[in-house]
C-alpha cells in the first residue's frame, strides 16, 4: 500500500512524514507491517538521519524473540557524522534487525520509511508514541530550540 505523507516546513527545514505511522519523542517512527497482526518496523525519521549522516554500520543486542521495552538500549548505529546507541520504542519481543543494512546501510537515509527500517518488534508502540501531527509539533519546537541555541543550519535547505 503506498504511503501518504504530511509535509512539514520550519524556516529552511522541510520534510515529509507518513501519515499512518506512530512517532517517538526520540525521532523514531513505528509502522505496523501490512498483513501481520502485531509486527511493527521501527526506523529513524528524516530528522534523525540528518543528525547522524549516512549510516555505515549497526549492531543489535537482543536475541530474536527476546523481550524488549521502551528505553532499553538494544544496539548501536554508526554514521559518518556520529555514532549513537539505539533505544527501543516498543513493548514486546525483538523480531530482528533489517538484514539489508548489512548490505547497504545508506538506505536508512535514502529510503527511511520503507526499505531503511532499523529493527522489528512483535508487540505495540510505547504509550508515549504520537501521531504525525503530534510529532510535527514536537519537531517544530525542537528545531526552534536548536535555532535559539545557535546551532548551524548547514544543509538546512535540503528536503528532510
Amino acid at each position: 500500500m503506498p504511503l501518504n505523507f504530511v509535509r512539514f516546513k520550519h524556516a529552511r527545514f522541510s520534510a515529509r512524514f507518513p501519515d499512518t505511522f506512530r512517532y517517538s519523542r526520540s525521532h523514531y517512527w513505528m509502522a505496523k507491517v501490512e498483513g501481520e497482526t502485531d509486527l511493527w518496523r521501527v526506523g529513524f525519521t528524516k530528522f534523525a538521519t540528518r543528525m547522524l549522516g549516512e549510516l555505515v554500520d549497526c549492531e543489535w543486542k537482543p536475541a530474536e524473540g527476546g523481550p524488549v521495552a521502551p528505553g532499553d538500549n538494544i544496539g548501536w548505529v554508526e554514521g559518518f557524522k556520529a555514532a549513537s546507541d539505539v533505544y527501543c520504542v516498543m513493548n514486546g519481543a525483538f523480531a530482528g534487525g533489517n538484514p539489508e543494512l548489512k548490505v547497504d546501510a545508506c538506505i536508512v537515509r535514502s529510503d527511511p520509511y520503507e526499505q531503511g527500517w532499523l529493527y522489528s518488534v512483535r508487540g505495540e508502540p510505547e504509550a508515549e508514541s504520537m501521531d504525525v501531527q503530534g510529532y510535527i509539533e514536537l519537531l517544530s519546537g525542537t528545531i526552534q530550540k536548536m535555532a535559539e541555541e545557535g546551532h548551524g543550519e548547514e544543509g538546512a535547505g535540503e528536503e528532510l
